[in-house]
């Protein structure tokens, strides 16, 4: 294992433009190449010949080049990527959980910004802002119009810079401005609470650095309220991974050491492994196991685990450990079906290639890929159902998305008729105000699955959906 470690530096399972990825960053390249295709390559070579002299206009050689790698590897699966300097920067922040900004978290309202909350410690913080905030305006430019991405872009930049927001505050019906220095962020990816006497929900939103010392913390905080806990609500809805070694450990925690808990294969040497609820597998050289903190009680407190759509890569092999251990309860959704390893290796100091290298199975010896983890009781959103389920993408919605590897798959014919519907329910939905419109925010005294969970927990009646179904994995076309 150690020397598996040396080559493989670190696994990840991130988020790419909503498709969810499992990552191993390599810094060695494979050793055997096949014979290189010359006579295709002389051809891509008089291609590049022919745009550099006969184009309409000069074109930069280096971008020629570089969007020939990035379509070549585009061309394989959602899930391989070739970085250049900006998306291998914006990457890495990813699976850091580190940025340069202000630190708040956002959404939009109609056609403005609004902080959700800022980040405890950070610029916003320190600045006064609270929830609910609107912003008008981010330096000189009109929020109005902007997308959510692009006034994230303008908030971020160098550190010790300055950005001036414009702030309005409904309940003080006034706006103002604020001037705020950026500085490094590290965004908290772990939230939790005792929910009431007995029973703590602890909510994971990515598997990033800090993930598994924020986990052990808030679990500690967690059994200082509630020394007698009864059970735990593991919240992973709309989780699209992150660090697979963090999920490795949040597995462990749970679990008898040593059980197996996600295995890989694909053409590599490297990519045959199995991976253990055992520090070796989750520990980087020179750090110590925070697991060790935790009392002995958490390895048999009662478990119910919250899946949906979102929850995917990572997420789903959490689980999948827990739930083929049987160890918890899989409550909510059928979740995305990211099933599949990626492989990130250096092109450069500022460039890279990540590519599919491998699936990934849970205990049993199951596929995710394309089908995802289903729930032992399927539940609804609301008490008034799931009704725009039928519109989340998933992994197998993705063009040129893997297959299992499992058998073909199947091809559901109610489908679009349960997309279409569920379409018609969403243009109606949208007539109403804002206010009517937002879900309930998870960990909320509204939140109609975590009081599921609970129930479910207590021995209590749980309402199981009436609608949701298993949805098996579409058939790729050929």
């Amino acid at each position: 294992m150690g020397q598996k470690l040396k080559i493989a530096g670190w696994v990840a399972a991130g988020a790419l433009a909503g498709a969810m990825t499992t990552v191993s960053l390599q810094t060695v390249a494979r050793g055997a190449m096949a014979p290189l295709p010359l006579e295709e390559l002389q051809q891509m070579a008089a291609v590049f010949g022919m745009i550099k002299s006969d184009y309409v206009e000069p074109v930069d050689e280096k971008k020629l080049i570089s969007d020939a790698i990035s379509g070549m590897v585009a061309s394989l699966d959602p899930h391989s990527q070739y970085f250049d300097k900006k998306s291998f920067k914006e990457f890495r922040e990813g699976t850091t959980g580190r940025f340069v900004g202000v630190g708040i978290e956002i959404t939009q309202e109609d056609g403005l910004v609004k902080v959700v909350s800022p980040i405890e410690g950070s610029p916003a913080f320190r600045a006064g802002l609270k929830p609910g905030d609107l912003i008008t305006k981010i330096d000189d430019t009109a929020v109005k119009g902007l997308s959510l991405n692009d006034a994230v872009k303008r908030m971020r930049g160098e550190p010790n810079t300055k950005v001036d927001l414009t702030i309005f505050r409904k309940d003080e019906s006034r706006t103002f401005p604020v001037s705020i220095t950026r500085e490094e962020i590290r965004t908290q990816s772990v939230k939790g609470k005792v929910v009431e006497p007995g029973y703590a929900w602890l909510r994971l939103s990515q598997f990033q650095d800090r993930t598994v010392d924020d986990f052990a913390r808030k679990l500690e905080e967690i059994y200082k309220q509630e020394p007698n806990l009864k059970g735990l609500v593991l919240d992973l809805r709309n989780d699209p991974g992150g660090l697979l070694d963090a999920a490795v450990a949040v597995s462990a925690a749970f679990l008898p050491e040593g059980v197996t808990v996600v295995s890989t294969n694909g053409q590599l040497a490297d990519s045959k492994f199995t991976y253990k609820a055992a520090p070796e597998y989750y520990l980087r050289r020179g750090g110590s196991d925070p697991l060790k903190r935790l009392p002995a009680a958490l390895k048999n407190v009662p478990i119910v685990v919250l899946v949906n759509e979102g929850s995917a890569s990572a997420s789903e092999i959490v689980a999948g450990a827990l739930q083929d251990h049987k160890r918890a309860t899989i409550m909510g959704s059928q979740t995305f079906g990211k099933g599949s390893v990626q492989t990130v290796r250096p092109l450069g100091p500022d460039t890279g290639l990540k590519l599919t290298t491998a699936r990934y199975y849970t205990p049993s010896g199951n596929s995710i890929q394309a089908k995802g983890i289903v729930p032992d009781v399927m539940v609804d959103e609301t008490e008034e159902g799931s009704p725009f389920a039928a519109l989340r993408t998933r992994e197998a919605d993705l063009e040129k998305h893997l297959n299992s590897g499992q058998g073909p798959e199947v091809k559901d014919p109610a489908r679009e008729k349960a997309r279409e519907e569920a379409r018609k329910r969403l243009e109606e939905e949208a007539k109403k105000p804002v206010s009517e419109r937002r879900p309930p925010e998870f960990g909320s005294d509204k939140d109609f699955q975590l009081a599921q969970a609970v129930n479910q927990l207590k021995g209590g009646p749980v309402l199981v959906s009436k609608t949701l179904v298993e949805r098996p994995a579409e058939k790729k076309e050929n």
